[in-house]
């Protein structure tokens, strides 16, 4: 608070009729009172007071009281100098009474716990988000179902080696196989990929048409017998599965095809001129591209020959030879990815490690004079998984050359 000094001979009088000459709260008078001109003033003293101190006011516990003066002046008549700091005192002769606002209690109620199927489902995303690229599998385990392992953001790769090719060829490469088909004019090398746990596997409708027998190579060397499921040529798709399938297979995790764009890089896996396991890498290049391959089963017995070709046609030209007069034409994706001949069948991967097409032509430039192969030129197409995932039924009912 700050204080007032006056110089000596200027301290004014109590004021007519004060005669308390009391501060309240105080047992000791702070003034004389009374003090004549020619008495001695102590120059420390503050100034006696304007008026008459209030008295108190008793009042119920819990309020405040402003007891008023009606004047607002401090001890020297100036504004704001009084117990006020500055502020205009209440009226004269009122007493304001403030009751004080009560206080909310502290202690919290505590938020129950989700209870019964919401509590279940919420720890099954927790467990299912922990586990990963095994979150599809594990519910087909669960289940008993020999469904296909399929998601849109699963990543199959581990953490550490997420978004490189020797990550996804590692965790991808014991899904995809070698199929060696026979026939009468000979074998035939294309690739395949292990959908489910009981030894399904699609590949291309080319790769097995015509064949007296199928062959499967896996990823670790032993090879099976397979048999034909379902064929369905108008999407150059096949459903085959093995005899004695062993236990512990590799299923593949089919993604999702309509969230692919150009640019994403993709792995490419399959076994080229019979080179088991083979892996390239490079680019989505378009995608919706119409190809037209043939119908004719006798274009896969063709492949037998020792050419190792599958026509095909795309911008109204044919490439790899002709395809004949009975033929379908689908959407596919391109890629620049390194295809040749026996990686038809194959997968195209994502970054992630999830399935996203089924390599099924490629174009390979050969020497006008001779028959033979230049390899690949980054020409490249794949059935998207979404077409192949929408025919599932269909091919495991026999398919729709059935």
């Amino acid at each position: 608070m700050t204080e007032s000094f006056r110089r000596s001979g200027e301290y004014e009088h109590p004021q007519q009729g004060d005669e308390s000459g009391y501060v309240q709260g105080h047992e000791q008078p702070a003034y004389p009172q009374q003090q004549h001109a020619s008495s001695p003033v102590n120059p420390e003293w503050p100034p006696p007071p304007a008026h008459r101190p209030a008295e108190p006011v008793a009042v119920e516990p819990g309020t405040t009281v402003w007891p008023g003066s009606g004047s607002g002046q401090g001890g020297d008549g100036g504004q704001g100098g009084g117990a006020f700091g500055g502020y205009p005192e209440p009226a004269a002769a009122s007493t304001a009474v403030l009751t004080a606002e009560p206080v909310p209690p502290t202690h919290h109620t505590p938020k129950k716990r989700a209870k019964g199927p919401l509590a279940l489902l919420a720890a099954v995303a927790i467990v299912a988000a922990a586990i990963g690229g095994g979150t599809a599998y594990g519910i087909q385990e669960l289940t008993g179902n020999d469904t296909v392992s399929s998601s849109t953001s699963t990543s199959v790769v581990p953490t550490a080696d997420k978004g490189t090719v020797a990550g996804v060829a590692k965790a991808v490469s014991p899904s995809i196989v070698e199929i060696t088909a026979s026939s009468n004019a000979g074998e035939a090398t294309g690739s395949g990929v292990i959908i489910t746990t009981d030894g399904e596997i699609i590949t291309n409708n080319h790769v097995i048409s015509g064949a007296s027998s199928i062959k499967v190579q896996l990823s670790n060397g032993k090879s099976y017998t397979a048999s034909v499921v379902g064929t369905d040529s108008a999407k150059d798709l096949a459903l085959i599965k093995l005899e004695d399938a062993p236990s512990g297979l590799t299923v593949a995790t089919l993604g999702d095809s309509s969230g692919v764009q150009v640019g994403d890089e993709v792995v490419a896996i399959g076994s080229p001129e019979g080179l088991t396991g083979t892996v390239t890498s490079g680019i989505v290049s378009a995608l919706n591209r119409d190809v037209t391959v043939s119908t004719d089963e006798s274009q896969g017995q063709q492949q037998g020959d020792g050419s190792g070709q599958w026509p095909f046609e795309f911008g109204g030209q044919q490439f790899n030879g002709d395809t004949g007069s009975s033929t379908t034409t689908y959407k596919a994706l391109q890629t620049d990815a390194s295809l040749n001949p026996g990686n038809s069948g194959g997968a195209l991967i994502d970054m992630n490690g999830n399935i996203i097409g089924i390599n099924s032509a490629m174009y390979s430039a050969a020497d006008a004079t001779s028959s033979s192969s230049a390899g690949s030129v980054g020409l490249g197409f794949a059935i998207p998984i979404n077409t192949v995932k929408s025919d599932l039924a269909t091919l495991r009912a026999g398919g729709s050359d059935s």
